[in-house]
């Protein structure tokens, strides 16, 4: 009787869910010392098929991009990287024909972009920071027992400038690979405004790769590069949101976010401005 009782409460539930427009997604940063760097693509389904096939042929092309100093705005270039197999990827970045209007990124400045695609227009701001983030020095120690003898950890010591509001986004990179955001890539000052820190740098992950145990730890004989970016606060809302939904996904108990992005017009991703400093160390054999 309660196995009859209690089957007889159960029921499917089936979701419908609704075609969506594609939107555009909007992957835009400047760095200091850095030209601009523009990537544009169409958000997909849900429980859309993904390869690298679909991948390269989502890139928004043609489009108008404009980006901004306050002072001299200049229309960027559409350019086509080839990324072996018969694919190609695009960007849109400084164009070497009007250098008049060319610039860097500079620190403790803002910038706007504006983007004319499909007869739509989107616009977005970012600032430059300052670097209040002060390495004092870029190291390693051996990792912790049980995780092998080979294996070594990253380790920084740095001191945060008085004043709430700082915030950062690290990556590293390991010998000649990318640079590799981290798992949790970006960090305020709530805990460390105003105070020298020491702590471990995990090794930046590649997102579309399983992560292997150990994955934050590096190997002996490794080359080690740090970059740590002071970032405003528009970036380190959508890294945390995003990178939260990166970690809730699957999770039937995870509380549901909705990405905070800067895009105007009805866009999605983000327009970022990164004060970037870099340490290397090499780990010995």
């Amino acid at each position: 009787m309660l196995t009859f009782v209690l089957s007889s409460c159960e029921r499917a539930v089936e979701f419908e869910l609704d075609d969506v427009t594609p939107k555009l997604v909007v992957e835009a940063t400047i760095e200091n010392g850095q030209p601009p760097m523009v990537y544009l693509s169409k958000s997909l389904g849900y429980f859309s098929a993904i390869d690298q096939s679909i991948l390269a042929n989502n890139f928004v092309r043609n489009a108008e991009v404009y980006v901004s100093n306050g002072t001299l705005t200049h229309k960027l270039k559409e350019y086509a990287q080839p990324v072996g197999g018969g694919y190609t990827f695009y960007y849109y970045s400084l164009d070497p024909a009007s250098p008049g209007t060319a610039f860097l990124g500079e620190l403790k400045k803002q910038y706007s972009l504006r983007i004319v695609s499909e007869g739509k227009e989107y616009t977005s701001t970012t600032y430059i920071p300052d670097t209040t983030r002060r390495i004092d020095s870029f190291f390693w120690k051996p990792a912790p027992p049980g995780n092998g003898t080979d294996k070594v950890q990253a380790m920084v010591r740095a001191y945060d400038r008085p004043g709430y509001g700082d915030y950062v986004r690290y990556f590293t990179k390991r010998n000649s690979e990318p640079f590799y955001p981290g798992l949790n890539s970006v960090f305020d000052d709530q805990v460390i405004d105003g105070i020298s820190y020491e702590v471990q740098v995990e090794r930046g992950v590649f997102r579309n790769g399983s992560l292997p145990e150990g994955y934050s730890f590096f190997d002996k004989g490794d080359t080690i590069t740090l970059k740590l970016s002071n970032i405003d606060k528009a970036t380190y809302d959508f890294w945390r949101t995003m990178e939260f939904t990166y970690a809730s996904v699957g999770n039937p108990f995870a509380s549901p976010t909705k990405v905070i992005n800067n895009i105007k017009g009805g866009a999605l991703g983000y327009f970022g401005g990164y004060a970037s400093q870099y340490r290397t160390v090499i780990v010995p054999k």
